[in-house]
């Protein structure tokens, strides 16, 4: 049995608030009750381990600049020439 489960036990069978629940178990207030929450909204299934993975990548690297890159970085070295990150980005703002 994990921690969050024990605290939610702790909330749901003894009456614990959520900030004794906190103090008890070494958690922030917050947590116990976003926790707690879970466990409202999907009973037992939210004691299972949760994917920390984001759901996007907003800052992520556009597909077609990520080949674009690629196709210089192979042309540049072939040729002989550098093909660092500086050569690259003075290469594609000529570009665009």
């Amino acid at each position: 049995m994990g921690k969050n489960h024990v605290i939610i036990l702790a909330i749901t069978q003894q009456k614990l608030s959520y900030r004794q629940a906190a103090k008890q178990y070494g958690v922030s207030k917050s947590w116990v009750h976003k926790i707690h929450k879970r466990y409202l909204h999907e009973g037992t299934d939210a004691f299972r381990a949760q994917s920390r993975k984001p759901h996007t990548s907003p800052r992520r690297t556009p597909e077609a600049v990520r080949e674009r890159v690629l196709e210089l970085r192979k042309e540049l070295t072939t040729a002989g020439l550098d093909a660092g990150p500086h050569t690259l980005a003075e290469h594609l703002a000529r570009e665009h």
